[in-house]
């Protein structure tokens, strides 16, 4: 009885001992596992940390790029506008230096009447008359005078340019109706000349009206030889003169008048004997042009209001341009101090 009982009791205390040694055995393994996990869930949230940390510097950096590029973009835009402020301005200035010359034309019914100075000499005056439509009508009796239909007067002046030296010219109205094609035809003759080359000088200006009018006629004559050219037609030839009048607006707003004009020459069939044709013949006809009286003046392209206009827009995108390249520059500290402050919390919460 006493060795079953010993054996019993044997047999226990190895089967509590097992079970001591068991039990220690799964605590030592569940220590190990949560240790394991500790270290796990360590390691975890390092990476995630340090893959949080890395994405928000990504964007960060990203951001200020961003920033940067758009500054460079905004002060590239400023020196353009500065370039094109520089540009208007130099291109103004140069406008206002060197105005362009502009043409138009003023389409009239009638002409004033100008006035036609002849300067004889030896010279005759045969006949004058006023046609119209265009037509001159057969010669009669050429050399012989014959009817003078004209308003003249004859004025004596005082040459000019030659001191001490009196010009005599006779003064005729010129055509007046552009629209009826109004011309004068006069015929001259010229027995002798001392001159190498038989011609008559005559000179136009603006207004025959004006002549009659003005108090001191050889004080006029003498302005107009001043202001508008000599021309001369040739013995033997009808000259067919055609005028078109220019006026020009000077800088001072003065307006002064040109003549311009095209002639034509047509030889003169002269059947008379040899020894009658030393007393040479002169025709010649005026007649205007075109109904236009062409306009000159000088005027600048360059308008101040929108020089003025281009440059407060320059100057606006200036404005502009500085206003948004401060407030990026205030973005991009604020950005950095949000960043320093988690940087900051993120290294008081792991330490």
């Amino acid at each position: 009885m006493a060795r079953g009982e010993t054996a019993g009791s044997y047999r226990e205390l190895s089967n509590d001992q097992m079970e001591e040694r068991d039990h220690n055995c799964n605590l030592d393994d569940e220590k190990e596992s949560d240790e394991e996990d500790a270290k796990g869930t360590e390691l975890q949230d390092n990476d995630v940390s340090s893959t949080s940390l890395s994405t928000i510097f990504g964007k960060v950096c990203l951001k200020n790029t961003f920033a940067v590029i758009l500054i460079f973009i905004y002060l590239l835009l400023m020196a353009v506008a500065v370039f094109l402020a520089y540009q208007t301005i130099s291109d103004y200035r140069e406008k206002l230096k060197h105005p362009v010359m502009s043409v138009s034309f003023q389409e009239v019914q009638k002409y004033d009447a100008p006035g036609i100075a002849f300067y004889l000499g030896e010279a005759e005056l045969l006949s004058c008359k006023h046609h119209f439509h265009d037509h001159v009508q057969f010669l009669v009796n050429p050399g012989q005078p014959g009817e003078i239909d004209c308003i003249k007067e004859n004025v004596s002046f005082m040459d000019p340019y030659r001191n001490q030296t009196w010009k005599s010219a006779l003064v005729l109205r010129g055509p007046q109706e552009v629209r009826k094609k109004e011309l004068v035809f006069l015929q001259f003759h010229l027995n002798e000349t001392e001159e190498d080359f038989s011609a008559i000088g005559y000179l136009l200006f603006s207004s025959f009206e004006e002549f009659q009018e003005s108090p001191d006629k050889a004080q006029f004559m003498q302005d107009c030889e001043r202001s508008y050219s000599i021309w001369t037609f040739s013995g033997g030839f009808r000259t067919w003169v055609k005028m078109s009048l220019v006026k020009t607006t000077e800088k001072d707003k003065s307006e002064s008048v040109e003549f311009r004009q095209e002639s034509t020459l047509v030889r003169y069939n002269d059947r008379r004997p040899g020894s009658e044709q030393s007393d040479q013949w002169f025709f010649v006809v005026f007649e205007w042009k075109d109904p236009f009286i062409q306009k000159v003046q000088d005027i600048i392209t360059a308008n101040q209001w929108n020089t003025i206009a281009i440059l407060c827009g320059v100057f606006l995108a200036l404005f502009k341009a500085a206003e948004f390249a401060k407030l990026s520059i205030k973005w991009m500290i604020k950005i950095r101090k949000r960043q320093q402050r988690r940087k900051a919390q993120e290294l008081n919460q792991m330490s």
